[in-house]
């Protein structure tokens, strides 16, 4: 199955010259999406993850399947303000500003094995935060992963430079 034809682009959104690649019609698909979670989890088990970081909010709808289908845990990163108790914030630089990521203080234990999902890769700047969170409170993150990637910007490298390991099961070029 090509995960791709279940994944739909709609033009000039969410501004025109965007083509933005919408999984919802995956979610959908209840073969895809069995199959695409089988994948994932295909490639993620190689990291050995204790945990699953979800991005707000659509790595949510991908972490949370996936962790069960691992039988790991599952924890969310999350804009400020978003998360009851004590959290840790990060700050990160956008291309016109600023942006934060927060994790509850005790979600994961110092040492844990983290592996980070979201629904896309693109230039990576979101990914990179989370990474840098969950290191700020001594995870090791051993992998990250997404459905969709924009192959054509640098988030892969990005992720690299790292040294973190990343998976998609659809890349577009362009």
């Amino acid at each position: 199955m090509n995960i791709k034809d279940h994944i739909r682009g709609v033009p000039d959104f969410p501004k025109p010259g965007i083509l933005f690649y919408d999984i919802s019609t995956l979610l959908a698909h209840a073969d895809a999406w069995q199959v695409a979670m089988g994948r994932l989890a295909r490639d993620v088990r190689r990291y050995q993850p204790d945990v699953l970081a979800g991005i707000e909010s659509r790595g949510f709808l991908v972490a949370a399947p996936l962790a069960m289908k691992l039988g790991c845990g599952f924890v969310m990163l999350r804009k400020k303000g978003k998360l009851p108790g004590k959290t840790i914030r990060h700050d990160y630089a956008l291309e016109y500003g600023t942006d934060s990521i927060e994790i509850q203080q005790d979600a994961i234990a110092e040492g844990q094995r983290v592996v980070v999902l979201d629904d896309l890769l693109a230039t990576g700047g979101t990914m990179t935060a989370g990474i840098e969170l969950l290191r700020k409170i001594g995870a090791e993150v051993t992998g990250a992963a997404s459905i969709v990637e924009l192959a054509f910007l640098p988030g892969r490298q990005r992720l690299k430079e790292l040294g973190v390991p990343f998976t998609s099961l659809a890349s577009y070029d362009e």
